[in-house]
């Protein structure tokens, strides 16, 4: 590359700095990767009208120079000359979202501290006026103390302007004020006194603003409140936890009793023998027993699609922030941890927005500790059976609260090791947390049925595939072999099935687990809801008709002890994860060990919180 000046584009991702770029250089780029990085870069040249020449560099783009991943690293590298195979940049072009004046402007004033000479690209003017949104232009640019010009890149509107500026720019560029060995990180005070600045230039520049940013603004400022944030966070997951209960007791009551008619016109209609008793007890009970669930995970993602679309799940990254911090971790975080309700898998996938590769690790380790919507079933029976549902007050009933205690549990199981695991296996210096928090809106109706019908088309292929395989599985095993001449207990009590329960329960029986509650965890690994259609399979061919009409919440309500019952809950809100679990936790950690580690210290909460509930209570009651 011939050496003429070299001027950087630096910006947030996503402000449009790639279509400055094309606009500027037009055909004449070139793309190439950062020595030792897979790491895109893009360098053209650029003749202006009085024939000054110069090459253009678009950089990866940055929230701030305290660089927290590869490619951020590499921009604050090449912009402090660090790089042998990277000339330090003699001038820059700082490109901002005029949409988003305050996150873009801190990159700026970060920028500002470097004395390397630049101008502002204020970029997307056309969608901010569209907004309602004016800036004054004039007092920004004398407030920064640096040309500012309006642009429009992907209509190249704006630059011409900023091809007339850019000669005067490069006549500053004789002398750089900061260099690798004199620029140092901001501290956390240094970190929020930019963000703070960035916030009064915002406010002095910003004329007049759409009503959607007036909208945002004022709900902000009561919902991310220090102090009345959390506690709206904590009244709204506590009043969806109650809706799980209160809304779906109905449609649970149809789909139970539709279960129960389909199991008896089998019986009805096919003779006695193993084909009735295959589909009857083995097909029917176990998946039955997990599809009566489907209206309460539903309504579950309702609240979590409604709040993603709403724009406030963004905003619950932001309230928890400070609360993850005391763990080590920040508010990036939250989001798979969130998503981890729903299932482990996507929580651990979605790890890939983290940019610090400890905090990765230490999410994904904990992530299988949130109470993903598999446990639900589980929960949600146990519940039934053993917790009255008596009102606690006007709309709250007893089940809602044990509910929202098992999932604030999960919760607080989470940070809990996760400061554990930052103070031993996974140390490291904690990432600032910066975010663009999105404007309110309100829900697509169409997006939330889509989401809703995919969640639910995703539960009934897992009940139809895995779930039915496992009852058909376990139905054989308890059904074979036939039992002796003169038996006097039900078949499954001389089958397969009956010898693994009991072998097992020489490890389970000290945390107070039956043979039954042994059988049933096994295939639990498979997917923690199959244990519900395991139990249901089993209790259906070790109990009398009239034990298999009453259902399984009345079955297990006289079958366990309050204390065994509890004990099944402790574990589930440690328990192992399922086998798919695992194999993603492998691929996205690309480690056995860590993963042998997962699920070896999950194992062991589990086993010690179920011990430990089991014998409290039995001590208690």
């Amino acid at each position: 590359m011939p050496h003429l000046p070299r001027i950087a584009l630096a910006g947030v991702p996503n402000c449009g700095k790639s279509a400055l770029f094309n606009g500027l250089t037009g055909s004449r780029q070139k793309v190439a990767n950062y020595a030792g990085a897979t790491v895109e870069r893009r360098w053209g040249s650029v003749t202006l009208d009085d024939g000054t020449r110069f090459h253009i560099v678009d950089l990866p783009g940055t929230y701030s120079l305290d660089a927290a991943s590869r490619d951020q690293e590499i921009t604050r590298d090449v912009l402090l000359g660090r790089r042998a195979d990277e000339a330090p940049p003699n001038a820059l072009i700082c490109v901002i979202d005029a949409t988003n004046l305050r996150l873009h402007l801190r990159l700026v004033l970060d920028v500002q501290r470097l004395g390397i000479p630049f101008v502002v690209a204020l970029n997307m003017v056309d969608l901010a006026e569209r907004n309602g949104t004016r800036i004054d232009i004039e007092r920004l640019s004398q407030e920064l103390g640096v040309p500012v010009i309006p642009t429009v890149a992907v209509r190249r509107g704006g630059l011409e302007e900023l091809r007339r500026r850019l000669p005067g720019v490069l006549d500053k560029m004789a002398r750089r004020a900061a260099s690798s060995e004199d620029y140092k990180p901001l501290d956390a005070a240094g970190l929020r006194a930019l963000q703070r600045r960035a916030r009064e230039i915002a406010g002095k520049v910003v004329i007049a603003e759409g009503a959607a940013s007036r909208i945002t603004r004022h709900l902000d400022a009561v919902l991310l409140n220090p102090v009345f944030g959390p506690l709206f966070l904590m009244a709204l997951v506590f009043v969806v936890f109650q809706a799980v209960f209160a809304w779906a007791e109905a449609p649970m009551g149809w789909i139970d009793d539709g279960v129960s008619w389909l199991a008896e016109t089998v019986r009805t209609h096919l003779p006695e023998g193993r084909l009735s008793s295959l589909l009857a007890d083995g097909a029917i009970a176990g998946v039955g027993s997990v599809i009566v669930f489907l209206p309460q995970i539903l309504i579950l993602f309702f609240f979590i699609l409604v709040l993603e679309q709403t724009g406030y799940m963004a905003r619950a990254a932001f309230i928890m922030d400070r609360l993850m911090g005391s763990v080590g971790l920040n508010g990036r975080a939250f989001l798979p941890l969130l998503s981890s309700f729903a299932c482990a898998i996507p929580g651990i996938m979605a790890t890939r927005v983290i940019d610090n590769p400890r905090d990765r690790l230490t999410t994904i380790l904990i992530a299988p500790l949130m109470t993903c919507s598999a446990r639900l079933p589980i929960y949600t029976l146990i519940i039934a059976a053993v917790i009255p549902n008596d009102p606690i007050g006007w709309g709250i009933g007893l089940q809602g609260i044990v509910l929202f205690g098992l999932y604030l549990a999960g919760v607080v199981n989470a940070l809990v090791m996760a400061a554990v695991l930052r103070l031993t296996v996974t140390r490291g210096r904690a990432q600032p947390f910066l975010m663009e928090l999105p404007k309110y809106q309100l829900p697509a109706v169409r997006d939330l049925v889509l989401g809703l019908l995919s969640r639910a088309k995703a539960f009934l292929v897992r009940a139809g595939t895995t779930i039915l395989a496992a009852s058909v599985v376990l139905w054989a095993l308890a059904s074979f072999p036939a039992p002796p001449e003169g038996a006097t207990q039900p078949a499954i009590y001389y089958s397969f099935a009956a010898s693994i329960g009991h072998a097992l329960s020489y490890v389970f029986a000290p945390i107070g687990f039956n043979w039954e509650i042994c059988i049933a965890l096994v295939p639990g690994m498979a997917a923690r809801e199959v244990a519900v259609g395991a139990l249901g399979t089993v209790y259906a061919l070790s109990g009398s008709d009239t034990t298999v009409a009453e259902g399984l919440v009345d079955t297990l309500r006289n079958a366990w002890s309050m204390p065994t019952s509890l004990a099944f809950l402790a574990w589930y809100i440690y328990a192992p994860m399922c086998f798919s679990t695992l194999a993603v936790s492998r691929r996205e950690t690309n480690s056995r060990g860590w993963t042998a580690f997962q699920f070896g210290y999950l194992m062991v909460l589990a086993y010690v919180a179920a011990g430990a509930t089991y014998w409290i209570a039995r001590a208690l009651t």
